[in-house]
């Protein structure tokens, strides 16, 4: 822990230093799950050449750097820092449903850099629950918590979101979903074409939605140059769900999280192994929530 809070000290320029030898190191020599990144990019863009796809690769080791050190940065940025390097150009969609005492999901996905959102939305006056996966590692468990609750953001377990909603029900905010992990259980999961590849997603967002009435929008993240960021929210779908079919807030959120890949493929994280799970793997699986 030491470590960590002695270089989240050093000036953002010393660290995007760092963050260069560690985005070469990560890609030439340690090779950092290098077969996955190209398998994933190959597989995702067949319409790209082989060089195309290893330029993105550069350009995604370097945001991966860059990620790093921004997100040990992180608790020791100070609020008006966050004002100035991170923008909302629609911002007032999302504040008129706040003021309006309203909570919604906030969709979003491994982006650019995700872990600065939530305390830029706070300081824009829109309480955040940061839902998150927790780590095995106790160390940096506590070592995330303590990043990502700077400056007001409440991160909270997976597992404890029910809890959650109940104890903070009396507060209109932003429940924010990082929604492109994936599914511990694939059985269970809900499964679409996604990037020319079938791949699981959580199908929990959808449901709480559906099950709370609360609209979603999709937080589509862009890294304009290193420490800024735009971020623009895309409505997916919002209530009343009754004669919205099943499956179509998960088939919205599949479409703008594409989308957006898309126009910026390198800032997505394509070194997590986001395909290792396919339907025929398993006995029985429906694409379809029920």
């Amino acid at each position: 822990m030491i470590f960590f809070r002695l270089l989240s000290r050093l000036p953002l320029p010393v660290l995007y230093g760092i963050s260069d030898v560690l985005s070469f190191l990560l890609l030439h020599v340690i090779r950092y799950r290098r077969n996955v990144v190209l398998d994933n990019l190959t597989r995702s863009f067949p319409e790209k050449s082989p060089a195309e796809i290893k330029q993105i690769a550069r350009r995604f080791y370097k945001n991966l750097g860059d990620l790093i050190v921004e997100t040990i940065k992180q608790s020791k940025l100070p609020p008006d820092f966050f004002l100035k390097h991170i923008k909302f150009p629609n911002i007032e969609l999302i504040q008129e449903k706040i003021l309006a005492g309203q909570t919604i999901i906030g969709m979003s996905s491994h982006q650019a850099n995700w872990e600065w959102i939530p305390a830029a939305l706070v300081l824009n006056k829109m309480p955040v629950d940061s839902i998150y996966k927790p780590l095995s590692s106790p160390f940096f468990e506590q070592l995330m918590v303590d990043i990502r609750s700077h400056l007001g953001p409440v991160p909270t377990p997976m597992n404890a979101l029910p809890r959650q909603m109940v104890l903070r029900k009396h507060i209109p905010r932003i429940i924010g979903l990082i929604a492109d992990q994936v599914p511990d259980v694939p059985e269970q999961a809900y499964w679409t074409d996604f990037l020319h590849q079938d791949s699981p997603f959580y199908p929990g967002s959808e449901r709480l939605a559906r099950s709370r009435k609360m609209a979603v929008y999709f937080f589509d993240i862009v890294r304009v140059r290193r420490s800024y960021y735009e971020v623009t929210f895309r409505l997916i779908a919002e209530p009343p769900y009754d004669n919205l079919p099943l499956g179509a807030i998960m088939e919205g959120y599949r479409d703008v999280l594409e989308a957006s890949i898309r126009r910026n493929p390198s800032d997505w994280l394509w070194s997590h192994k986001r395909w290792k799970h396919w339907r025929g793997k398993y006995a029985s699986i429906s694409p379809k929530l029920e």
